[in-house]
């Protein structure tokens, strides 16, 4: 198997006396979608916080793309081709999403807090959030302001500003989170487009979700990996149905 483009080997973040994550060690291949499930407080927001250069380890190591990237700050992080989503919507609401798409292409502009030239002259910035609307089914409301798109259509727009950066990997937070049953298949069947192209590592309460896209399962509880595995692995364990599944989420 090709070398993963992520990968993380004994992370840990402590929180005062609180280790919020315990020696997780996970991999992430092109193509692959690895989930992370578990109860809250599990640490698996924490974890993608590390992940995204959001927060700094206090033990352990990063990798992407074959690089150590542990402590790296979240902007250099980005720009060597990771992109993620927030629990909460991350949009600004008051620009379009054409407007919120170009913002966040020209973020991976070697100048792109020189403002020399009015933002729509730049051309491979417009291309390529039309792009990312394109993938997301966004182009009808490319002229509509995020504070009058559903919440479902403001989650899909995030993903959306997240593409426009160009990344190889995606560190997804929750995408289906408050969703409806039409807008989770909805957001199922764009990550299911998505997942050929990217590494993506996808934390999610929805198991109906999970099940259909992940080639790989982490299960987190206390910050610990309990297991590991495929889903069919993951879920034939008992250790993994007694401390969550079985038990049903939250």
């Amino acid at each position: 198997m090709a070398e993963p483009l992520l990968r993380t080997q004994g992370l840990r973040r402590q929180f005062g006396g609180l280790a919020a994550v315990k020696r997780v060690s996970l991999e992430c291949h092109a193509g692959k979608v690895h989930a992370v499930i578990g109860p809250n407080g599990a640490g698996k927001t924490t974890l993608i916080n590390l992940l995204s250069g959001d927060l700094a380890p206090s033990a352990g190591s990063i990798e992407i793309l074959g690089r150590d990237v542990t402590g790296l700050a979240s902007h250099r992080i980005a720009q060597l081709g990771v992109g993620r989503s927030y629990q909460r919507t991350n949009v600004f609401m008051g620009f379009t999403a054409f407007e919120n798409c170009r913002l966040a292409a020209q973020s991976r502009l070697p100048s792109s807090m020189r403002f020399v030239r009015r933002a729509e002259h730049y051309r491979a910035v417009n291309e390529a959030a039309e792009r990312a609307l394109d993938v997301c089914d966004l182009r009808s409301r490319a002229d509509t302001v995020a504070s009058a798109l559903s919440h479902g259509e403001r989650r899909c727009l995030e993903v959306a500003m997240t593409l426009a950066t160009k990344p190889r990997i995606l560190l997804l937070d929750e995408p289906l989170a408050g969703m409806g049953a039409e807008e989770s298949a909805r957001m199922v069947d764009l990550l299911r487009k998505l997942a050929p192209g990217h590494a993506m590592v996808l934390v999610e309460h929805d198991m109906d979700a999970v099940f259909a896209l992940a080639d790989t399962l982490t299960v987190m509880v206390d910050g610990n990996v309990l297991a590991s595995g495929t889903p069919a692995q993951v879920r034939a364990s008992a250790e993994v149905q007694n401390a969550y599944l079985g038990a049903g989420d939250e």
